[in-house]
């Protein structure tokens, strides 16, 4: 047996002797032995190969998988610039802490800077974005320092190959793997909160930094504060509407808390991260910042959940805040028209329990979070590490795939981004809904709306459909244009890939109605 199949099969070997059971792979000449191997494990039910022809595609699709299923999933590429294309997903794995496994065939080391063919400097290319590093060749590897490091984040494994690539026709190494997972245990106990504080708030970021909604949950009823959640669908307990009635300073002024307790990070709302300054004292709870946000600033710092000595809000306290939160609802309720605001009020209520939700970055993710109304059955996912429009729509597709029914919210800037994510060959069930607001619709939000350029180098207007692009493409499409029709798509049954694109007003006419909700807070 030549080296590189030896290689090769060691470590796919110990992949699937530790539990994992997804890989993804983009084809290549050079990943030969890791993909020949990987598919005659697939022909035995060892694991599940997924294939994408592009790079950045496959490595998102491996985010939404390793969402969705807590585990780690390799991804499999050839040398050159298909390395290269991983970055951007293995930036937002490493500011998601999420186990990413990353493979990437090389040349024999000896080939570089000769000018051989797809041939670069691979070694460290992701830099301090991973957690481990190695550069491996000769016919054996040993993985329990990458399957340790995983915990914490992505892994990069640049695998020399050198000819021959091509295995043998045996497969009995296959007979000999014994999956045996092993499940974790954590070494250190957590820590103590203490608070005498009884006006303290609770604020969740979106992916509660990576911690489990459940445990959220459970430390949120013990503490028993107000919740503000970016995520109202996974917290039926949070005061509705809070960015937006947070927009006003007289209601901030009236609501200032002893003590903020924030989990995760606040990535949304100018309006919360305002209010959260305002606290005299500021506690952080963040898995990160053991990782990538090791310089964040709080008076009380917590890499995981601690236990609570902490007094329980006042009757007071909590009164007030359901004032506003019911005040700012009736005037969300009396919102009409097929807008941004009220199609982000009508998905969050509309979605069947039991689904799950992808909800892309830029206004979508903003819409929800201030026009839902708190509830549960849902369970929702982002790409909150960075927070970038790449990768959206082959994230929700991994989440898919490991999913019964899912709804994916994008705009329409985060769908033309990641087109090539729709290229694939398998059995998922995935409804998008585009918010065709042709263009950058955020940037009318933002101050530099109005400015000479604006529409140039901002609101980027494309004039594309996304319906016709998507049935060019093959996929199941349509347009809608009332909330009567966004109904029907949310009760109807998801059945493979779909399509569905909200034709809605201009930016600039979502952005005035914005300011105007947000001015009218003053006066509630």
């Amino acid at each position: 047996m030549n080296n590189s199949t030896s290689l090769a099969r060691v470590v796919v070997r110990q992949i699937i002797e530790v539990g994992i059971t997804d890989v993804v792979i983009s084809p290549g000449s050079r990943n030969a032995p890791l993909s020949l191997a990987f598919n005659a494990a697939a022909e035995r039910g060892l694991i599940k190969v997924h294939v994408r022809i592009d790079e950045r595609t496959a490595a998102f699709f491996a985010l939404g998988i390793i969402k969705a299923t807590g585990r780690p999933v390799p991804i499999v590429c050839t040398s050159g610039t298909a390395v290269a294309n991983y970055h951007p997903a293995v930036l937002e794995a490493s500011h998601t802490n999420a186990p990413l496994l990353v493979l990437t065939a090389d040349r024999p080391a000896i080939l570089r800077k000769t000018g051989a063919n797809q041939t670069t400097e691979q070694a460290r290319i992701y830099g301090k974005a991973v957690r481990y590093f190695a550069d491996i060749d000769g016919p054996v590897f040993p993985m329990e320092l990458p399957f340790d490091s995983l915990r914490n984040g992505p892994v990069h494994l640049n695998i020399q190959f050198d000819e021959p690539t091509l295995p043998d026709e045996s497969n009995q190494w296959l007979d000999e793997i014994i999956v045996s997972p092993k499940e974790f245990v954590p070494r250190t106990k957590a820590g103590t909160l203490k608070s005498d504080a009884n006006r303290g708030v609770l604020v969740i970021g979106h992916d509660r930094g990576g911690l489990s909604t459940q445990s959220v949950e459970k430390f949120a009823t013990q503490l028993g504060w107000p919740i503000i959640t970016e995520d109202p669908l996974s917290f039926p307990g949070a005061i509705a509407h809070a960015s937006i009635f947070l927009t006003s300073s007289e209601i901030r002024a009236a609501l200032i808390p002893q003590t903020v307790i924030v989990i995760g990070r606040t990535t949304l709302s100018r309006s919360i991260n305002a209010f959260i300054k305002l606290a005299p004292t500021q506690i952080v709870v963040d898995p990160r910042m053991a990782t990538v946000d090791s310089d964040r600033a709080a008076d009380k710092k917590f890499i995981e959940i601690p236990q609570l000595n902490t007094k329980k809000a006042s009757e007071e306290w909590l009164a007030q805040w359901k004032k506003y939160a019911a005040r700012c609802a009736k005037q969300i309720e009396g919102l009409t028209g097929f807008t941004e605001a009220v199609i982000a009020k009508e998905i969050a209520a509309g979605i069947p329990a039991g689904s799950t939700l992808f909800v892309s970055s830029s206004r979508p993710i903003r819409d929800l979070e201030g026009f839902a109304i708190p509830r549960e059955g849902i369970t929702t996912y982002a790409n909150r590490g960075l927070a970038g429009i790449d990768g959206n729509i082959s994230t929700a597709l991994g989440i898919a795939s490991a999913s019964k029914a899912t709804f994916a919210v994008l705009g329409d800037l985060s769908f033309l981004h990641d087109l090539t994510g729709l290229i694939h060959h398998e059995e998922i069930n995935c409804c998008f809904i585009v918010i065709n607001n042709d263009g950058g619709g955020i940037f009318s939000t933002l101050p530099q709306r109005g400015l000479p350029g604006f529409e140039t180098v901002f609101g980027t207007p494309h004039g594309l459909d996304p319906a016709v692009i998507a049935a060019a493409m093959g996929i199941k499409s349509s347009t809608i244009t009332t909330i009567a029709e966004l109904k029907k798509t949310l009760a109807a049954p998801v059945q493979g890939i779909s399509i569905v694109v909200a034709k809605v007003p201009s930016r600039d006419a979502n952005a005035d109605l914005l300011k105007a909700i947000y001015e009218s807070m003053s006066s509630i």
